[in-house]
């Protein structure tokens, strides 16, 4: 697996977005472990989640308790492992989503997240989604405060926007290690954020980069010349989707969903698809 960088950290080209395990639809907990163990086969080192990944409010932290375990449960060495979890998005259980920015919350969120998943610090931890209800730079405070703590290693933002992204990095003290925003071929009004990051040398981490859970399967249907660069190279269209973004800049670390192993062995192919400029302005 071909690698990029976080800040100081190396991690793999591709990573796994884990949400799918947790929310609608969730697999049984087998299935999603050994998902977690095929991507760590393929040299996977990158996992994102966050403590709203789950269903029910007496679950809060379902997706990070559910890769802690598949993590310790696997026979190679996981010390380049490298789990991202977010706080200030929360679910009540029925089924609709909600913000909160506020210093204390994130912080009892931070610690909540520390004690499922383990160790002495969480690797990498966004700020969720910006709460309108509370001043961007308070929540940036809370954040800041964490990694001064030494309880987070890494701080990203999520779903922020370019004047956003640099009072982070101001507020951080230049230590804004990554910013998680939507990015794929359906949603591309990102691309301001993503440019800003390969500017500023920060890691770009697309979610939903295949279009979501709901759409990635149709995304050769959706966008032709994906399925005929696809086809033509005798891969998948999602392989060209990712590849594709990895060519955008190499600051781009997409994390692509899965809930099942052969999801995530198609996804990792494309750290390896070097893609022509021709096909790269055809698709573009």
């Amino acid at each position: 697996m071909k690698i990029r960088r976080i800040a100081d950290l190396e991690v793999s080209a591709i990573g796994l977005g884990c949400m799918p395990m947790s929310i609608e639809g969730r697999p049984e907990d087998a299935r999603s472990i050994a998902t977690i163990h095929a991507a760590l086969d393929e040299g996977v080192t990158l996992f994102d989640t966050a403590d709203a990944y789950h269903l029910g409010a007496d679950e809060v932290g379902h997706n990070e308790s559910l890769i802690a375990r598949a993590v310790a449960s696997w026979g190679g060495d996981t010390s380049n492992v490298l789990v991202a979890t977010k706080g200030g998005h929360r679910r009540p259980g029925d089924g609709t989503w909600y913000v909160d920015g506020r210093p204390e919350h994130l912080k009892a969120a931070a610690e909540a997240s520390l004690r499922r998943l383990g160790g002495d610090a969480i690797g990498l931890y966004h700020f969720h989604r910006p709460d309108p209800k509370v001043p961007f730079a308070d929540s940036l405070g809370a954040i800041r405060d964490l990694l001064d703590a030494g309880m987070i290693r890494l701080a990203g933002v999520s779903n922020a926007n370019p004047d956003q992204i640099r009072l982070a990095r101001e507020i951080l003290g230049g230590r804004l290690a990554s910013v998680q925003n939507q990015y794929s071929p359906a949603f591309r009004s990102s691309e301001p954020e993503l440019e800003l990051c390969d500017e500023l040398g920060i890691a770009f981490l697309p979610w939903s980069p295949l279009g979501g859970i709901s759409s990635a399967s149709a995304l050769g249907d959706r966008f032709a010349p994906f399925q005929q660069v696809a086809d033509a190279r005798g891969v998948s269209p999602q392989v060209i989707c990712l590849a594709w973004q990895l060519a955008k800049s190499p600051h781009v670390i997409p994390i692509p969903g899965a809930s099942r192993p052969a999801s995530i062995r198609d996804s990792v192919q494309a750290a390896d698809v070097a893609l022509s400029a021709e096909e790269l302005a055809a698709l573009d």
